[in-house]
């Protein structure tokens, strides 16, 4: 078990007595700040005790869970009412059939658990831990690292990616980066996983996540993932079998863009100067209340398409805007760009647009586990 909270409280708590007992005549000053750090110290103490003490309770739990599915005499009884039954049963709060199928997951995803219970003992040697264990130990975040840096809500947001690898990934850049379970959560949403695994430089991008500000009027992925189409990166196609294709998993390509988008129109007609001009794709975001135009590029960025994108916003700023609406939003999505072209383009502009690129096929992981390797040995 992890007794490290132990030891480095203890410590903490003699350092500031002996501090205390130095003084010959110690003041009120000294007195108010001896008791405010000894009530930190044990309370921060305490809060992760108990954080720690239920992520292995929930594995135990799991634990107790599938060891009953796989040999209980009577568990034909049950069969898919097993957790509602137990819930009922144990009539605990906050021990629901939820948190059941959760903490089964957890046990099956995570058996070096069982390590802490087994005195170093390692769990693969078990049947069902060679079925459920990571093919390769390199990539496994040991269980102590598990339990005292993470608490079961981050590990709640980690089992939502379901490629073990993608788990280990943000097992080690959240311990390393201290995110929290909302920072988590969005790093996971917006797919850092796939974005460092392509990236030419991951390191440079996992560090400025923590640089990121949280003001921006919204986070666009880059890049995004459209292999949802099934459209074959090495053959030819135009533009507007891209949109054709996008309009067709219409759900899949507004999960991709991420929450709150609305789809309003196609080939959006807009009429500048007496000419004719259209726009790919328009949204409503429901949660910035303001449009969003989307253009759509099969080649890389180029400057002029930003000032055709720049011009749309313009106009439905201009002429699209409603009572309560802010102003427009351009997406600009091209299949590469050029970090320093793109700064300079988008420079003097007064309108929100943003350049992302797309990606019709999801790398393969040998870039990722190269950098992951490099990252356990520092």
């Amino acid at each position: 078990m992890p007794d490290n909270i132990e030891r480095n409280v203890t410590s903490a708590l003699i350092q500031i007595k002996d501090k205390w007992e130095s003084g010959h005549n110690p003041s009120f000053e000294n007195l108010s700040d001896c008791v405010l750090q000894t009530h930190h110290y044990t309370q921060t103490a305490a809060i992760r005790a108990i954080n720690q003490f239920a992520t292995l309770r929930n594995w135990l739990i799991g634990c107790y869970i599938v060891e009953y599915e796989q040999k209980g005499k009577d568990r034909a009884q049950y069969g898919e009412r097993l957790f509602k039954r137990l819930e009922e049963k144990v009539n605990c709060r906050g021990l629901n059939e939820t948190l059941f199928r959760v903490s089964r997951s957890f046990y099956l995803e995570y058996p070096q658990i069982r390590e802490l219970f087994d005195k170093g003992k390692r769990a693969t040697a078990s049947h069902e831990s060679e079925k459920h264990a990571i093919p390769s130990h390199k990539f496994m975040t040991p269980p102590e690292k598990i339990v005292s840096y993470l608490s079961f809500s981050h590990i709640r947001e980690i089992m939502t990616e379901k490629d073990p690898l993608g788990r280990f990934f943000y097992e080690t850049e959240c311990i390393r980066g201290c995110w929290s379970v909302k920072e988590l959560r969005r790093q996971i949403a917006t797919n850092l996983y796939f974005r460092s695994g392509i990236s030419k430089n991951p390191q440079t991008l996992l560090d400025s996540i923590g640089k990121q500000s949280g003001n921006a009027l919204m986070d666009i992925r880059q890049p995004f993932t459209f292999e949802f189409l099934g459209l074959d990166a090495k053959e030819a196609y135009s533009e507007k079998d891209l949109e054709n294709s996008l309009l067709a998993h219409l759900e899949e390509f507004l999960l991709e863009l991420g929450k709150g988008f609305c789809f309003e129109a196609r080939q959006k007609r807009i009429i500048i100067d007496e000419e004719y001009y259209f726009a790919d794709l328009v949204f409503y975001h429901r949660i910035l209340h303001c449009n969003v135009i989307c253009e759509l590029k099969n080649d890389e960025f180029k400057h002029e398409y930003l000032g055709q994108l720049n011009a749309y916003v313009s106009y439905y700023k201009d002429n699209e805007m409603h009572d309560g609406d802010n102003p427009p939003v351009g997406i600009l999505l091209c299949t590469k760009k050029g970090k320093k072209m793109v700064e300079y383009a988008i420079a003097g502009m007064s309108n929100q647009l943003f350049v992302s690129t797309y990606m019709l096929q999801l790398p393969d992981k040998t870039s990722l586990e190269k950098f992951l390797l490099e990252q356990l040995k520092e």
